[in-house]
């Protein structure tokens, strides 16, 4: 990415690494456009950073991605790069037997088909640019899973194994695909998450996956990933797997 003089859409841009990232690109100079489903909180993210805008969309909705997506482009034609970074994280207890189906259906449909759709919508565009960039978002535990997060763990496997596809299918191409996979950070994405010491702090994040991007590196993973992201090359994957979720 040129972080300098892209023009960036970013899902999810209102709250979490969503807005600390978009709010880094724009410092650096990239022209954002922020989305999401809330539209005071985008307000106040762009009255805090001007000359950043925004639009709304339910990404779980089909119909309102495709519209969506033909708005952003019709407003802003130099669109070269869309971070796909909406996503929500819900503990499951499945020990029962009994399933909450919404809580799966939501995940699926926000986590991987929203990436899809997402996809699907803005490619065409992005490939009549001589250089563009759509970023996915994964997460470490997309290489180990959270055992009380299976179907987010689930969604984010998934999204890792789509943005290699697509990166080789696109590989000719002025697109590239670029796959973002943050550990644990101190957002408020899952309750306790902002407070817990174990989180990696949200600035740090954002300045660290920044020079990654800037860096072109086809995956972005920081430092403090890769206990989850390296365990199966260190040949310790069962080690984490026990350290992640409890020796059982």
């Amino acid at each position: 990415m040129d972080t300098a003089n892209d023009t960036v859409l970013i899902t999810g841009g209102g709250t979490g690494i969503g807005r600390a990232f978009a709010e880094a690109l724009h410092a650096k100079g990239a022209k954002v456009i922020i989305a999401g489903r809330r539209a005071e909180v985008l307000e106040g993210v762009c009255a805090a950073n001007p000359g950043m805008v925004f639009e709304t969309v339910d990404v779980a909705d089909a119909r309102s991605i495709k519209a969506f997506a033909a708005r952003v482009i019709a407003a802003h034609p130099d669109l070269n790069a869309v971070i796909s970074n909406a996503g929500i994280m819900k503990a499951e207890d499945l020990s029962d037997g009994v399933f909450d189906m919404s809580v799966v259906d939501e995940t699926v449909a926000i986590n991987l088909l929203g990436t899809i759709r997402l996809a699907a919508a803005v490619l065409p565009h992005l490939l009549t640019k001589p250089a563009a960039s759509f970023v996915t978002v994964s997460s470490g535990l997309a290489f180990v899973p959270l055992a009380a997060t299976p179907t987010y763990s689930a969604t984010k496997a998934a999204i890792r194994s789509w943005s290699q596809s697509l990166r080789t299918q696109l590989a000719g191409t002025s697109v590239r695909v670029i796959e973002w996979a943050p550990p644990a950070v101190a957002t408020d994405l899952m309750p306790g998450h902002a407070e817990d010491p174990r989180s990696m702090p949200l600035a740090e994040f954002t300045a660290e996956s920044l020079a990654l991007f800037e860096a072109g590196e086809a995956e972005v993973l920081v430092g403090r990933v890769k206990f989850l992201s390296e365990a199966d090359r260190r040949g310790d994957y069962a080690a984490v797997y026990a350290a992640l979720n409890g020796a059982h």
